[in-house]
């Protein structure tokens, strides 16, 4: 939660510096610095109180955080990963290779390393259970 308080800040602070052509300001609306200011800090105080206020709301915004933040971790730990392994890839295919244009055993170790992951448990074949009868006793 604090971070979509801290991203809608900085996305209104961008949208303020940005420059807008003269004729687009009305006649009449000049806002000083000193009331912006002022307005600021009146909000932010209020934003403080806000968990006082709304407990179960923070409550809930601070379990959604912590999800969201170990989800961008996750994910973040595989974009790393996915990245390292393809560097390695490309510098084992282009710089390992021997004189005689065979792949190195660098390079048959990164490859073999991708092949054979499955465990005995996925190689089996799943249960069926028994074959129904073909009794005449018993047909329908």
């Amino acid at each position: 939660m604090f971070f979509l308080l801290r991203m809608a800040f900085w996305l209104g602070l961008v949208l303020i510096l940005l420059p807008s052509g003269a004729s687009q300001q009305p006649q009449g609306s000049q806002v000083a610095a000193s009331d912006a200011i002022s307005a600021a800090s009146a909000t932010v105080g209020d934003l403080r109180q806000f968990c006082a206020r709304q407990p179960d709301a923070c409550t809930v915004g601070s379990h959604v955080a912590n999800q969201l933040g170990s989800r961008a971790q996750a994910g973040a730990r595989m974009l790393y990963e996915f990245v390292t392994d393809s560097l390695k890839r490309k510098e084992a295919a282009s710089g390992n290779a021997s004189r005689d244009g065979k792949p190195s055993a660098d390079a048959a170790v990164a490859d073999k390393d991708s092949q054979n992951t499955l465990t005995p448990t996925d190689l089996s074949a799943p249960w069926r259970g028994p074959a129904p009868r073909k009794d005449a006793r018993h047909a329908v």
